[in-house]
């Protein structure tokens, strides 16, 4: 899968480039992850490679604000991992509760206050995230980043009542909720604070720049279905990849292949229509915005290829 993704993919068309401090960097998103519970040894994680996906993302981030978007991936892929693979996403009633302190959490947006009990090793992450987030004194930031979260954990339990009935959605369906399962929008939200990049308010009430972002959370998203769906089908057909919601209308996984990288390239075509309209609408105002979702189109493309998560 991954030779048919290098080679039906359309390489994107930005420079790439990786932080220096990246292997500092993973050494210590393991250690907070085995220090909150979130792991109980960094084997899986360090096949993920958070650092590395990050350390892409943004380049040129000063460390503590890479530290901060590493482990933010970091639960991330553990809080997929748990899902997936360990049975927590498997049908809506025993994620819930799961579900339900995190949201506590969220709604403390940082401040002070017990994790609820049931959030465990999860919600102890995720409340020093929040807590991070805080204490760089952007409230714009925060809402964001809790609001993105929200948007993720509720996502998740979309994907277990589908897991419950066995079902696979259709693709308009699946497009629009694999924007949120992705986790897009949180770490956008946290690279942009690592860039200073985050646009204006009154620039991001655009309607364009809400379009470029759904366009941005499509590719980063196909790109990953694209290369994992080998991975994802060892234990039989996953019904959250967008080849699988293709191969279900078409009943042709080989026209789904195919009608996926063709939906990716397409969508990269949309992306430079929609940043160039951007650019010229409100010049320097956006420009390290789009840098920001420049280096992940380019840092999900290129860790895909390297990542032993999908191998």
């Amino acid at each position: 899968m991954r030779s048919f993704a290098v080679s039906a993919l359309r390489e994107p068309p930005f420079s790439g480039a990786r932080h220096d401090g990246t292997e500092l960097v993973s050494r210590e998103s393991t250690d907070w992850a085995q220090h909150l519970g979130l792991i109980s040894n960094g084997q899986r994680l360090r096949r993920a490679d958070a650092a590395g996906l990050a350390g892409r993302a943004c380049p040129q981030a000063p460390l503590d604000r890479l530290r901060l978007l590493t482990d933010l991936i970091s639960w991330l892929f553990v809080m997929d991992d748990a899902c997936d693979e360990d049975g927590l996403g498997s049908d809506p009633t025993s994620l819930a509760p799961t579900v339900a302190a995190l949201l506590d959490v969220l709604d403390r947006q940082g401040g002070p206050g017990p994790v609820p009990a049931v959030a465990g090793a999860l919600g102890l992450g995720l409340a020093d995230l929040c807590r991070r987030v805080r204490a760089r004194r952007r409230p714009a930031v925060l809402l964001r980043f809790t609001a993105a979260m929200r948007q993720y954990l509720l996502a998740l339990l979309w994907e277990a009542a589908n897991r419950e009935h066995e079902r696979v959605p259709p693709v308009d369906e699946y497009v629009q909720m694999r924007r949120h399962t992705g986790g897009v929008y949180p770490s956008l939200t946290l690279t942009d604070l690592a860039l200073n990049g985050s646009p204006p308010t009154a620039r991001r009430a655009d309607p364009g720049w809400a379009a470029l972002e759904s366009i941005s959370a499509d590719l980063i998203c196909w790109c990953n279905d694209v290369f994992s769906y080998d991975k994802e089908h060892q234990g039989g057909p996953d019904a959250h990849n967008l080849i699988t919601v293709l191969t279900r209308e078409t009943g042709d996984e080989s026209l789904a292949l195919r009608t996926a990288a063709d939906r990716f390239n397409d969508r990269l075509d949309a992306y430079l229509s929609a940043e160039h309209h951007l650019l010229a609408s409100h010049g320097v105002a956006v420009r390290r915005a789009l840098e920001t979702r420049r280096n992940w189109i380019r840092a999900t493309y290129d860790w895909s290829q390297a990542a032993a998560r999908y191998t």
